[in-house]
């Protein structure tokens, strides 16, 4: 069944992470299922571009998002260039199909106030595995910006105490390097230490569960979400947001672009440079604040 081999090809040939082949394979039976209701029930092989047209249409009829339909299509337009190479297909359905526009928002992110406070907060809790493993997190979020995932597939052999480097695999399996400080350095040495004496481990994983299986992206999430709240009022509170925060730093403290595109895994600098916009409303806000004419 091409489903079946779309999405071995996916995860073994291209080794997209985890979650993107579980979002893949979730959008590609959401769309089967609406094919099926379909006066004319149609299979993904014989879908045309009105077909999925109609499926974004009703994707937006039902509140969705345009990043979620975005997203939807995306996964579509992988599986049909893969039919179409394979010559399931005689042409890709997909490939005329424009997304509707989303609107750009800025990234959300901490201030320094914000964190500096947080940080004094954690640095309170008593040193249970559940505590230090949570405070590691946020730190390492915020001092390496990192992505969620990239942080969940680390292992230990993946950090140089020597060098104070992280080697991280990005996304596309692209690995890049990452320094840190002395701050960063003693955090994760009393994370492992902790973690080795509470702990028994299933694999080389550097953050773990309390069982010793890799930490999930929910359990991140949710450690985050709780975390964030006790500084911020964000509507918001996902790992992206430490990420954002320690791009909107590194900024503010005189960071050049490139640099912060290579800490941060970008593949282009315009995806980068949403944050010199971020910087420049807080600059308009703070003026609007401060200036005693405004």
């Amino acid at each position: 069944m091409i489903y079946d081999k779309f999405i071995r090809y996916i995860s073994v040939e291209r080794r997209l992470s985890e979650k993107t082949v579980e979002t893949y394979a979730s959008t590609l039976k959401l769309f089967r299922d609406f094919l099926e209701t379909l006066p004319e029930a149609r299979t993904l092989e014989t879908a045309d571009s009105d077909n999925i047209r109609d499926w974004m249409e009703l994707l937006m009829e039902q509140k969705c998002s345009a990043a979620y339909v975005n997203r939807s299509l995306a996964a579509l337009r992988t599986f049909y260039k893969y039919c179409y190479a394979t010559g399931v297909i005689a042409t890709d359905p997909a490939r005329s199909v424009v997304g509707p526009k989303r609107e750009k928002r800025l990234p959300r992110f901490l201030k320094e106030n914000e964190m500096d406070r947080l940080v004094d907060l954690l640095g309170n809790g008593e040193n249970t595995f559940y505590n230090v493993r949570t405070r590691t997190i946020i730190y390492v979020l915020y001092l390496t910006g990192l992505r969620a995932a990239e942080l969940i597939s680390l292992d230990d052999n993946m950090i140089s105490f020597v060098n104070r480097e992280l080697k991280v695999t990005g996304k596309r399996n692209k690995q890049r390097v990452i320094p840190f400080g002395e701050e960063l350095h003693n955090i994760l040495s009393e994370y492992i230490a902790v973690r080795n004496d509470n702990v028994e481990r299933k694999d080389d994983a550097l953050f773990v569960s309390d069982k010793g299986e890799r930490i999930t992206y929910g359990q991140v999430r949710k450690i985050v979400k709780e975390t964030l709240p006790l500084v911020s009022s964000l509507d918001k509170c996902t790992p992206h947001v430490l990420r954002h925060t320690f791009a909107t730093t590194m900024l503010n403290h005189d960071a050049n672009l490139e640099s912060i595109k290579k800490l941060l895994g970008h593949q282009s600098l315009n995806t980068t440079e949403v944050y010199t916009h971020t910087t420049f409303e807080q600059l308009k806000k703070i003026y609007k604040e401060a200036h005693p004419r405004e």
